[in-house]
C-alpha cells in the first residue's frame, strides 16, 4: 500500500565501446532512481550475446568483475525495472531477447501500452507463446511476425502497432536501435563517448560514464546506430508532444536535463511559484526529504522564510524494507525520518514536499512534526491534486485510493492533521515550466494524473469513462 508513485523504468544502450557491458552497468546505477525491483544486461557482437539479470539493485549486483567480464561484447543495453505491466517475476527480466527467423534480438522498454492485452490477445490466436506477463513481449512478436523484409521494417511495422508511452532501446547484430513513441512521453537522450554512442533515459547517466551530450530523441524518431554513425528516420504519424509533466516534478534525478530543461531549476521554480500563490506566516519551511528539497528551496528564495533541514531522513533504509513483527509496525515512518528538534519546537512549520497520493505518510510525517514540539504546522505540495491513475509507465494506485480523488482540500488536510494545505494550481505548474498558462484544449504536457484527460487512447480500458483529447480540433 504504497504512498509514493513508484518510479516507471530507466533504460541505457551503448554501441561501440569496448566496455560496454561496464558503461552499461554505470548507467544503470545512475538510472537507479528509476526502478529498484530488477535490473537486466544484455551485450551483443555479431551473432552472439551474452545476458545477466538480477533481483534488486545494480551495485549489489553488477559490481564484481566476474559479472561483467561475462558480458562479451562492444554493444550493450541494459534496463532497471519497476513493474508496471507484468507481475514481479523472473520471467519479467528485460531486457527481454529472443533469437527470430532472421537473427538474434534484444529489446528494452520505458513505458506502457495501452493496447497490449489486445495485441496479446490476438497474437495468441495466431500462435504466440508468451513466456512473460510485460507488455514489452508483444513488441517482439509483433516484429517476428513482420512480413516485412528488413529488420528496419519489420520494427517500423511492430511499432506502428502499439499505442501507449514507449521508450525503446534495441540490439540487433551491430545495430542500436532507439525508439521514442510519437507523443514523447518518457524522456531518451543520445550523447557520445569517444568513438562510441550512448543512448539513456535521463542525462544523469551519461554524466556518470563521461559521455558528451548530443540531444534528446525527438518524439516519434527512430534512430539507427551502426558503423556508419547515427541515422534518424520519423516513420511515425506526427503527432502533439505530451512528454509527462511529472518527470519535472517527481520522477527523474534533479542533475538531469530533460527536454532542454534543468529538472533541479524546474522544481525550484515550481516552489517558487507556490510561494506565490500561498501567503502563510510562518518560522521556517522544511522539506520532506529528498523530494521535495529543490520546491522547499525554491519557496524559501521566494517568500523569505528560512529554508532548514527539520526532517532528517535514513538513507540506509531500502525502499523494500520489511518491518518484521506487528509489534514495531508503530514505528512507521521514523525508520526512514526522524524530526530535527532543535529546527521544529515552538516554530510554525512550513511542510513541502512533491506529492499526496494516498495520505498515510503524509499523516504520519504531520504527527511526528508535532510530536516534536511545532506550533503550528502546513504543508505545501509542489503539484496539483492527483485525481486519476498513470496508465503511461508509472504505478499509480487505483482512484479509488487516490485521497484527491475522494476528498476536497479541506478534507485532506483534516484527515492529515495540518492547519492548511496548499496544492500548486495548475496553471501554476505550467508557468513555472513554461512561463505560459495551460492549453486547456491541447495542453503542452501529459497531465493526466491531474486533470483526467489522457491524450493517448486507452484502448484496453474502452468500456470506462476516460476522456480522451481530441487532437483533431
Amino acid at each position: 500500500m504504497f504512498d509514493k508513485f513508484k518510479e516507471e523504468c530507466g533504460i541505457f544502450g551503448i554501441h561501440n565501446s569496448p566496455d560496454a557491458a561496464a558503461h552499461c552497468a554505470l548507467g544503470l546505477h545512475a538510472l537507479q532512481h528509476r526502478g529498484q525491483e530488477a535490473a537486466g544486461i544484455v551485450t551483443m557482437s555479431d551473432e552472439s550475446f551474452s545476458a545477466h539479470f538480477a533481483d534488486g539493485l545494480v551495485g549489489d549486483n553488477f559490481n564484481s568483475q566476474e559479472v561483467v567480464s561475462k558480458l562479451q561484447g562492444p554493444n550493450a543495453i541494459g534496463h532497471v525495472r519497476y513493474s508496471t505491466a507484468g507481475r514481479k517475476t523472473a520471467r519479467n527480466y528485460q531486457p527481454i531477447y529472443a533469437e527470430l527467423s532472421f537473427g538474434f534480438l534484444s529489446l528494452a522498454h520505458n513505458g506502457n501500452l495501452t493496447n497490449a492485452a489486445i495485441l496479446r490477445r490476438k497474437l495468441i490466436e495466431r500462435g504466440a507463446i508468451f513466456q512473460s506477463t510485460m507488455d514489452t513481449e508483444v513488441i517482439i512478436h509483433l516484429i517476428a511476425l513482420s512480413q516485412k523484409a528488413a529488420i528496419t521494417d519489420k520494427i517500423i511495422d511492430a511499432v506502428s502497432q502499439i499505442e501507449g508511452a514507449f521508450s525503446l532501446v534495441i540490439l540487433y547484430k551491430n545495430e542500436l536501435i532507439a525508439i521514442r513513441d510519437p507523443n514523447g512521453v518518457r524522456p531518451l537522450s543520445i550523447a557520445k563517448l569517444g568513438e562510441a554512442i550512448v543512448v539513456a533515459s535521463e542525462t544523469c547517466a551519461f554524466d556518470i560514464i563521461g559521455a558528451e551530450f548530443v540531444r534528446d530523441i525527438a518524439h516519434g524518431e527512430m534512430v539507427i546506430i551502426n558503423k556508419d554513425g547515427i541515422k534518424s528516420l520519423k516513420p511515425f504519424d506526427a503527432r502533439p508532444a505530451k512528454f509527462c509533466i511529472f518527470e519535472y516534478i517527481y520522477f527523474s534525478r534533479p542533475d538531469s536535463v530533460i527536454e532542454g530543461k534543468s529538472v533541479y531549476k524546474m522544481r525550484k521554480n515550481i516552489g517558487a511559484q507556490l510561494a506565490r500563490e500561498t501567503k502563510i506566516n510562518a518560522d521556517v519551511i522544511v522539506p520532506i526529504p529528498d523530494s521535495g528539497v529543490p520546491a522547499a528551496i525554491g519557496y524559501s528564495a521566494q517568500s523569505g522564510i528560512p529554508f532548514e533541514l527539520g526532517i532528517i531522513r535514513n538513507h540506509y533504509v531500502g525502499r523494500t524494507f520489511i518491518e518484521p513483527t506487528d509489534r514495531i509496525r508503530h514505528f512507521g515512518v521514523k525508520l526512514k525520518h526522524n524530526a530535527n528538534l532543535e529546527v521544529i519546537k515552538g516554530k510554525r512549520v512550513i511542510l513541502v514536499d512533491d506529492s499526496i497520493v494516498r495520505g498515510t505518510t503524509s499523516k504520519k510525517i504531520v504527527q511526528m512534526i508535532r510530536d516534536a514540539g511545532a506550533k503550528e504546522v502546513y504543508m505545501l505540495i509542489a503539484s496539483p491534486p492527483t485525481v486519476s491513475p498513470c496508465f503511461y509507465g508509472i504505478d499509480t494506485p487505483d482512484k479509488k485510493d487516490l485521497i484527491a480523488a475522494n476528498h476536497d482540500i479541506a478534507e485532506i488536510a483534516k484527515m492529515i492533521g495540518v492547519d492548511h494545505l496548499g496544492y500548486i494550481s495548475i496553471d501554476g505548474l505550467y508557468q513555472a515550466i513554461i512561463e505560459t498558462k495551460r492549453d486547456e484544449k491541447n495542453p503542452q504536457y501529459c497531465d493526466a494524473c491531474f486533470t483526467n484527460q489522457y491524450p493517448i487512447r486507452l484502448s484496453d480500458k474502452e468500456g470506462q469513462p476516460v476522456p480522451l483529447l481530441d487532437f483533431k480540433k
